[in-house]
């Protein structure tokens, strides 16, 4: 991105992601106790509700673009040996951003993506086996001794549902071309994850999502100036369903 680009507009997605299977994104807990759940999930401290992480949902669309375009990149840092596309001229890095390495200057994110934030009511969860959430046992076989190794999981249950808000950012320097491309990666990679899955053991069932949208708004740069802001405008779909 040339350093001397100015901000254009903003593009305004809100929406709803349903859980059509458990979901579970992993948190951490300082103090286990024995006979305790193996594997919690992600809490918000203050009220204890599960949430989805923005890092979560904007680092598997990423995934979800760079496995469609077979552009997965090399190291990345820690054990990581397949991490994130380190070609500027890459779809999934002109979208999600670059960081800066000794071949390439760092290339901003256009996509801001919000926590997902828990929207169903708290009266929803009266039947769960704790707060939010259910407790699900998985076990493993040895396949020599037949002996059963049980584990909890704690998932959130399906039916629930999360807020969608992410904000698309446009350089005056895009031609309408790049915006489309850019928008529409977006919403591709939504449509991939409802064929995929979200957070952990996608494999076996888990994280399997709906995606709603809502509201989709763009907001000029006038916007923003406290003297004569101009009002937000609807965004034309482009081939986006409304339900994707």
């Amino acid at each position: 991105m040339p350093m001397n680009t100015k901000f254009k507009k903003k593009i305004l997605i809100e929406g709803t992601i349903q859980l059509l299977s458990g979901l579970r994104i992993g948190g951490t807990s300082s103090a286990m106790s024995i006979g305790g759940i193996d594997n919690i999930i992600v809490r918000n401290p203050l009220d204890n509700k599960p949430y989805i992480p923005g890092s979560s949902l904007k680092g598997k669309l990423r995934s979800l673009i760079e496995l469609r375009e077979g552009t997965l990149g090399g190291p990345s840092g820690g054990n990581v040996q397949h991490g994130p596309s380190q070609d500027p001229s890459r779809l999934s890095c002109k979208v999600f951003g670059l960081a800066a390495d000794k071949d390439n200057r760092p290339q901003p994110s256009r996509v801001i993506v919000r926590d997902g934030m828990l929207l169903t009511p708290d009266n929803q969860f009266l039947g769960c086996d704790v707060p939010y959430a259910e407790v699900k046992t998985e076990v493993v076989i040895d396949r020599i001794t037949a002996a059963a190794n049980p584990r909890l999981m704690e998932r959130v249950p399906a039916g629930t549902e999360f807020s969608l808000q992410m904000v698309v950012n446009i350089w005056d320097a895009d031609t309408d071309e790049t915006e489309k491309e850019i928008v529409q990666t977006l919403f591709n990679a939504l449509l991939l994850l409802q064929d995929d899955y979200l957070g952990g053991s996608g494999s076996r069932g888990y994280g399997h999502v709906k995606i709603f949208i809502h509201s989709l708004k763009c907001r000029s740069a006038e916007y923003y100036k406290r003297e004569g802001a101009t009002p937000e405008e609807e965004y034309p779909l482009l081939n986006i369903p409304e339900a994707l």
